[in-house]
């Protein structure tokens, strides 16, 4: 059962019905099982009710909150409440091993029913009514001799088209996945293209660092003719034109048609983000790189490139020092970036740089 596994039981009983026997069974069971139960007497919002509290002190698990579920009265003191008995220093982190990967996209795009897919059974709740899944949910799997965590996410939505605190709380906690995950899987709906709300989603993975996947879900009902597959190609690297470092895949999480092929991208983009490159073998490609194409100047002084380093993985950074960090226009480190990527890749990998002046 879930009690035996949870730190914390939040027992919530209907104000307005008083105590049934059916509370008094379930009390008595979460007294025997020793864990820490906060109770909370819900449909209590006015005063003309809040007397009734006091009947379920004969349940013997402390002291009721009063709280109206409708009208959020009472949450907050409710959640101080319940954190107060969260276990200090809980070891909550997953392996260095696990690769974790958040798929995220806007509501009714199929991220649940990709995760099913992949699965084979229905873990994540499916249905066609956007936003049903309101928290993020993690699930391990294993595929050959990589073990992945998935974590299913609440869609993110227009800020006016947020009505409900819960909803708004669904938003919170699918920032917190991206923030958790090493790796993004941005789904998008085929048969809508890319929209506003994707972009806003790829560029808080993308700030984050985050390795990333584009998967175009429902490929297999888009109308096609030819050069469908090229044109919607080009439209994504057009719309998120500041992630052109991830690969795209277009599949079917219904009919499962190339779902595997993610498979294939995870364990590159994984190694990707672990890899690291010995400075020797950076500062040659720097080298070669300025023969190749010289520095910006600016009344008279020209960039000077000394040596850069790799300090970091997950993702990979590099630490360039150069005279004036005035004179590194965003077009000359685009460059260099590219230089980098056309001798090791990182698909699928943000590559991130921090400038230095000599001496700093």
């Amino acid at each position: 059962m879930a009690i035996d596994t949870a730190d914390v039981i939040l027992f919530v009983v209907d104000g307005l019905d008083g105590v049934t026997s059916t509370d008094r069974e379930i009390a008595a069971m979460l007294m025997k099982s020793g864990k820490e139960v906060v109770l909370a007497c819900n449909k209590i919002d006015t005063s003309k009710y809040s007397d009734r509290m006091f009947e379920f002190y004969e349940l013997g698990i402390g002291t009721p909150l009063v709280i109206s579920a409708e009208q959020g009265l009472g949450i907050g003191d409710l959640l101080d409440e319940v954190i107060k008995h969260f276990p200090e220093n809980k070891d909550t982190e997953y392996d260095e091993d696990i690769i974790k990967v958040a798929v995220i996209g806007k509501p009714n795009v199929g991220k649940s029913s990709l995760i099913n897919n992949i699965l084979g059974e229905e873990r994540v709740i499916v249905t066609n009514i956007p936003g049903t899944t309101r928290d993020a949910i993690d699930t391990y799997f294993t595929y050959e001799d990589d073990s992945y965590v998935f974590i299913d996410t609440a869609g993110l939505r227009r800020k006016k088209n947020i009505y409900e605190n819960v909803e708004r709380y669904s938003v919170v906690r699918t920032l917190s996945a991206v923030d958790r995950a090493d790796i993004c899987i941005l789904v998008i709906d085929g048969t809508e293209g890319v929209t506003e709300q994707d972009t806003k989603i790829a560029g808080y993975a993308h700030e984050r660092g985050k390795g990333m996947i584009i998967a175009v879900n429902k490929w297999d009902i888009v109308e096609k003719e030819t050069n469908t597959y090229r044109g919607f190609e080009k439209d994504i690297r057009t719309k998120l034109g500041f992630i052109p470092y991830a690969p795209i895949v277009f599949i079917s999480a219904k009919t499962g048609k190339r779902v595997n092929k993610l498979f294939e991208l995870l364990k590159v983009v994984n190694n990707n983000y672990n890899l690291r490159i010995s400075t020797g073998v950076l500062n040659d490609i720097i080298n070669e790189a300025v023969i190749l194409n010289q520095p910006p100047s600016d009344k008279g002084v020209r960039l000077k490139i000394y040596y850069g380093t790799q300090v970091a993985v997950r993702p990979p950074k590099f630490v360039i020092f150069i005279n004036k960090k005035e004179l590194m226009h965003f077009s000359y480190q685009r460059y260099l970036e590219n230089q980098i990527r056309q001798y090791f890749g990182f698909d699928g990998v943000p590559i991130q740089f921090e400038l230095r002046e000599k001496g700093d």
